[in-house]
């Protein structure tokens, strides 16, 4: 069993920036790819970046720009630096990793999510 921890979120004023980290532990012998999704109320769960095991990265239009994901491998960590918030990057956001377990067995897992709010 793979468990994704996320922390960093919280309020913070249109244009300020958050750092958000989300730290994968138990049954993982790989971790390939991993990312961050956001869901906004009423709003389907969306992609806005991700990054392998080799640092290739992947962004939403959105987040390109003002986004920077990027992964301590030692660590099994992944971050998201945030930076130009705008009211509309409200949302939960949600940490994801893929990999395989020592079993050989592929694992897809999700963390808890984090609450992220952009208001003056």
């Amino acid at each position: 069993q793979v468990q994704l921890v996320e922390s960093g979120g919280g309020l913070v004023q249109p244009g300020g920036s958050l750092r958000l980290s989300c730290a994968a532990s138990g049954n993982i012998l790989n971790i390939y790819g991993m990312g961050w999704y956001r869901q906004a109320l009423g709003k389907q769960r969306e992609l806005v970046a991700a990054i392998t095991s080799g640092g290739s990265t992947n962004y939403a239009d959105s987040a390109k720009g003002r986004f920077t994901i990027s992964r301590d491998n030692a660590k099994n960590t992944v971050y998201l630096q945030m930076n130009s918030l705008k009211p509309e990057d409200t949302a939960v956001y949600y940490c994801n990793a893929d990999g395989s377990d020592y079993g050989f067995r592929p694992f897809h897992s999700w963390g808890q999510g984090t609450q992220v709010t952009v208001s003056s």
